[in-house]
């Protein structure tokens, strides 16, 4: 389950929240039972041993298109 992370108005606590992301909008009361809150973006660090292929060369058949198409 995503976990979203808030800040408090009133009190500067900053807190998460782990909900369905079908309720991801839905208002969070803080901690301490304060109303004014406000969702946070947060970053997602993304680190692993996969890596996209290069794409593959082009022919090379000089022309429009690659196909030698123009005169």
């Amino acid at each position: 389950m995503p976990r979203y992370d808030y800040r408090c108005r009133a009190c500067g606590t900053n807190f998460e929240v782990s909900r369905p992301m079908s309720e991801s909008s839905a208002p969070a009361s803080c901690p301490d039972g304060h109303d004014d809150t406000v969702k946070l973006l947060s970053t997602i660090a993304v680190t692993g041993g996969s890596r996209a292929a290069a794409p593959a060369p082009q022919p090379s058949g000089g022309g429009c298109c690659g196909g030698g198409c123009c005169g």
